[in-house]
């Protein structure tokens, strides 16, 4: 026991938590770089889909190709998007490495002068801060501006509606909760009266601070899914049951910052003996929380593989049932416009990695041959889907870590966990597998809202007439770009955010977008 104190004695004096914290932003911000590079190589426009190169809260009305070189007016932003945060990643890197290292420099692993050169760490993490309000046109402004314009959107957004983009980044401010609380934690450290060496004293309301700012970016999250369920135009409870994934992380957090009272009645019962141990399965705060954390993990690990990447695994058995067997699946027009991808223009294959040379005799079908007749369906991996834009070992690897590591993510939601001799160092490993996993799950979502909007645009190319759709053309059958929305979501299936609202600009054959606005 004593080793292993002294080991978390070591690691917290060498690494201590302000430059993890650095160090976990500076991931995120790789992470998103190699998303949007890895994205553009398998030539998904993830640009055009998160809309990046219009970062102040409007939308194109135009459609939106999942190729890089399709005549669209986001195309070559999308060919640069990764290139700056690749270099704002560099100089963030540059100058938080060159700190720690003078941080080691001056300590020489002298764990008494840790707190003597604690003003280097808070040097650091304030020029960072600065650097990112400067309001100067220097260190990558157009991307600090969008990173800012994002922050404000998500925090005060706009009553009527809730964008792609503002969601992705949303659910990646969730994998960043715990970074938040480390933040404020470490502001208390850096403080004359604090040290590097040891958690700050949390007492009396102090004690809720940490864990209300830990749940910030999941009432942020929980907002969005409102706004989106009390739509005009929304007809599906979807919104309602993701809000309440959201909603069952509030548990987690303020349970386990409730457990210093199980480890106060576990004193007066048992001895100092007992408080140590990280399992008190006699008290009832106890098991509370770990049930909402169990909730928490399994139903968030479904939403993942069946709402967000739109995988069939996890999907209710009733999912084809009559009921949607009315509606045809219908074939894709603007993937075989817009995409070289061998897997948009051959419905026959599942996979990006399939053979490109075969026949191409129609276009591709999406997630809506799975409310088609059994005998209609396409033969594609099981529990997956009919359109695989990704090499097909990817999926049953994402789906594997991502339970793996969302049952340990309740962990991470749970701030009592310090108190033990470990940790620091457990909770700083479950923090970087949480950013790991966020990372992995970005390309996920964003290529199952490129397949959904290619269907939505040529849905709404082949609908008839609204006056014609009105008056009988098969509404109850789900016709057209809403009834195919509708069968998605009637088995909690994401809705493409915002599409319905957009104005429908016209494509020719060549690929061009007409002129809107």
């Amino acid at each position: 026991m004593k080793s292993d104190f002294l080991d978390e004695l070591y690691f917290s004096s060498a690494f201590p938590l302000p430059f993890r914290v650095l160090c976990l932003v500076g991931l995120g911000i790789l992470g998103w770089a190699t998303n949007l590079h890895g994205l553009h190589l398998w030539h998904i426009d993830a640009a055009g889909v998160l809309d990046l190169n219009n970062y102040d809260g409007y939308r194109l009305t135009s459609p939106l190709p999942t190729d890089r070189r399709a005549g669209w007016k986001g195309a070559h932003y999308s060919l640069q998007a990764h290139r700056p945060v690749y270099k704002l990643f560099v100089t963030y890197f540059v100058w938080t490495f060159a700190c720690w290292l003078v941080f080691r420099y001056a300590t020489r692993g002298d764990i008494e002068s840790v707190d003597s050169f604690k003003f280097i760490p808070a040097l650091a993490s304030l020029c960072v801060l600065t650097a990112l309000m400067c309001p100067f046109n220097v260190l990558y402004k157009h991307e600090r501006d969008k990173f800012l314009a994002a922050i404000h959107r998500c925090l005060f957004p706009s009553p009527h509606r809730v964008y792609f983009s503002d969601v992705v980044f949303a659910d990646i401010f969730t994998s960043f909760a715990k970074v938040l609380g480390d933040m404020w934690l470490s502001v208390y450290m850096l403080l004359p009266s604090g040290s590097l060496l040891a958690q700050p004293a949390q007492d009396g309301l102090t004690r809720w601070i940490l864990p209300t700012l830990m749940s910030i970016p999941y009432a942020v999250r929980l907002r969005q899914c409102l706004v989106e369920y009390n739509a005009p135009n929304n007809e599906s409870r979807r919104p309602l049951f993701n809000a309440l994934k959201y909603a069952s992380s509030f548990p987690v957090i303020f349970l386990s910052a409730a457990q210093r009272i199980v480890v106060s009645d576990t004193l007066a019962l048992k001895g100092e003996s007992a408080v140590s141990q990280p399992w008190h399965g006699e008290h009832q705060l106890f098991r509370l929380w770990l049930l909402a954390a169990a909730v928490n993990s399994l139903y968030s690990f479904w939403w993942d593989v069946t709402n967000d990447w739109g995988l069939d695994l996890l999907l209710p058995k009733h999912a084809g049932g009559p009921s949607r067997q009315s509606s045809p699946p219908r074939p894709l027009i603007l993937p075989r416009l817009h995409s070289r991808s061998a897997l948009l223009k051959n419905p026959g294959r599942t996979s990006i990695d399939s053979n490109p040379d075969g026949p191409s005799e129609d276009v591709a079908h999406t997630h809506a041959h799975a409310y088609a007749l059994p005998q209609e369906r396409p033969l594609h991996p099981w529990g997956l889907r009919p359109v695989l834009l990704f090499p097909l070992a990817v999926y049953p690897f994402a789906i594997l870590v991502d339970l793996v590591l969302r049952l340990t993510w309740s962990a991470k939601l749970s701030s009592h966990l310090h108190s033990y001799a470990e940790g620091d160092l457990i909770i700083f490993w479950i923090e970087l597998a949480e950013v790991v996993r966020r990372w992995m799950w970005v390309f996920l979502r964003v290529e199952w809202e490129t397949i959904k909007e290619a269907q939505v645009h040529e849905s709404a190319s082949r609908s008839p007439p609204r006056s014609a759709v009105g008056m009988g053309m098969g509404m109850g059958a789900g016709a057209g770009a809403g009834g195919i929305a509708m069968e998605r979501r009637e088995t909690f299936r994401e809705p493409v955010h915002e599409q319905e609202e957009f104005e429908m600009v016209p494509s020719d054959i060549s690929g061009h977008n007409s002129e809107a606005g």
